[in-house]
């Protein structure tokens, strides 16, 4: 049964409400709208990519940086969605804060953050997760939960001594450099408001209001 239909009324979004010129900082603008209102790992968007058989992927993974550079994630590089980025690096990120009734979709090209980023990124993790990223083969079929203990308790051993955990060869960033941006509204009626910014070839902006 269809549960009762919800109603969105908490904002609206205008041409003149948007940074036209820039939509990093008109992200940048929601983004921080959601911490501010404390939405729960506000940082979380979908990355939406294609398999080598031309099958559409998704999952949630984590934004950790934005700026006029793109937008940036950590992966194991032998998981399968570090296999479809090789293949073909055109890919989509979708944020939705329903607490605000906001969606915001990306997409966009993405290439291997250097090294140095990476590493500096790696260390700055708490020392637990650090070792994760060693004892998990991400995404290989395991023979159970203990298999997977065991292997960390292995990786715990090895680097008991380590000031430093070296980061994992295989384990490292990506930066998406966008060529879309569409921010969605909720509006009453599911009249929504819609904006979508597509980059040009003199790396302006243009910007048209799209329907609902």
């Amino acid at each position: 049964m269809e549960k009762e239909r919800v109603e969105y009324t908490l904002y609206e979004l205008r041409r003149s409400m948007l940074a036209l010129d820039d939509p990093v900082f008109q992200f940048e603008k929601w983004y921080n709208d959601a911490v501010q209102k404390d939405i729960y790992m506000a940082n979380a968007m979908t990355l939406a990519t294609v398999d080598e058989s031309g099958l559409p992927q998704a999952r949630i993974v984590l934004l950790k940086g934005f700026s006029q550079d793109g937008f940036s994630f950590y992966t194991n590089y032998d998981s399968p969605k570090a296999r479809e980025l090789e293949i073909n690096p055109n890919v989509t990120l979708m944020f939705f804060w329903k607490e605000m009734e906001r969606q915001v979709r990306i997409t966009g090209v993405v290439e291997k953050l250097d090294y140095d980023t990476s590493l500096s990124y790696f260390h700055s993790r708490p020392r637990d997760s650090q070792i994760s990223a060693w004892a998990s083969p991400q995404s290989q079929i395991v023979k159970n939960r203990e298999e997977l203990e065991a292997n960390r308790l292995k990786i715990e051993d090895r680097f008991k001594d380590a000031k430093l955990v070296p980061k994992p060869e295989n384990w490292g960033g990506y930066v998406l450099k966008p060529s879309t941006f569409e921010f969605w509204q909720g509006r009453m009626n599911r009249f929504h408001d819609r904006f979508k910014y597509i980059l040009s070839d003199d790396g302006s902006w243009i910007v048209n209001r799209l329907a609902p």
